[in-house]
């Protein structure tokens, strides 16, 4: 069964809409939410970054299964900017999930199935009125509405970076993600593969959530945001490496 979560098979789907919200904290709040076999990925030696991201997904579905056998989900993931050296010295840019969520109990189950994600069922709300996207989600305490619009908006107030070309940096693609078993020192490498992927700036408007308050981190500030729209996307099988402090 724990094998099982370590991605054993080449997942694809079809990302409608990403939106992503990324916030600036000073590094010594996110490191020891790390596990030790990863470094934060952090901006002038100040920040880091941890990002919630909302994923209209369709046809979900191990990759090379015809579409219709697929799925379609909504998620939100919490996740942290990260770095990892591996066995061939190479260091690598991606991801580390602190807690997913979806809007139906068939992507819970096969996500904590599947994956080490620790995905909760939640209710999400996604409403667009002309170039306003609304997302709230009531049971989890979570409620952004951003502006989108055809010139580059404008960063965020007291956001770190000084323009977008700067904040482009952490605006993806990311292409790994990680996740490590300390019991038996093994780093688990998930390479996602997209085409397209070309993020448009969005404003925010207003951004509340309780995920922060829950952990008690503190001093967070919106550093900028984004939205990808129409992407193939895939996941390669996940690979194992041991890992040697």
């Amino acid at each position: 069964m724990l094998k099982l979560k370590n991605h054993p098979f080449a997942v694809e789907a079809y990302f409608e809409k990403s939106m992503v919200l990324t916030y600036a904290f000073p590094k010594e709040t996110l490191i020891p939410l790390l596990p030790e076999c990863l470094e934060l990925d952090d901006f002038k030696e100040q920040y880091g970054f941890m990002a919630i991201a909302i994923v209209q997904t369709r046809d979900l579905r191990p990759k090379g299964f015809p579409s219709f056998l697929g799925n379609n989900f909504t998620l939100i993931g919490y996740r942290i900017f990260v770095r990892y050296r591996n066995s061939q010295g190479k260091r690598l840019r991606g991801l580390y999930i602190l807690e997913s969520e979806t809007d139906q109990k068939k992507m819970e189950f096969l996500g904590n199935i599947f994956t080490k994600y620790n995905y909760k069922t939640t209710d999400i709300s996604i409403e667009k009125k002309r170039n306003q996207i609304n997302i709230q989600s009531v049971a989890s305490e979570l409620s952004l509405q951003f502006l989108q619009k055809e010139s580059a908006s404008q960063l965020p107030e007291n956001s770190p970076f000084a323009d977008w070309k700067e904040a482009r940096r952490f605006a993806g693609p990311l292409p790994f993600t990680f996740t490590f078993d300390q019991s038996k020192n093994e780093v688990l490498i998930i390479e996602g593969v997209r085409t397209n992927w070309k993020p448009e700036p969005l404003e925010i408007l207003s951004e509340e959530t309780a995920f922060f308050k829950k952990r008690n981190l503190k001093d967070g500030i919106p550093a900028n945001a984004f939205i990808v729209e129409n992407i193939p996307y895939h996941w390669k099988k996940g690979k194992i490496e041991l890992w040697i402090p």
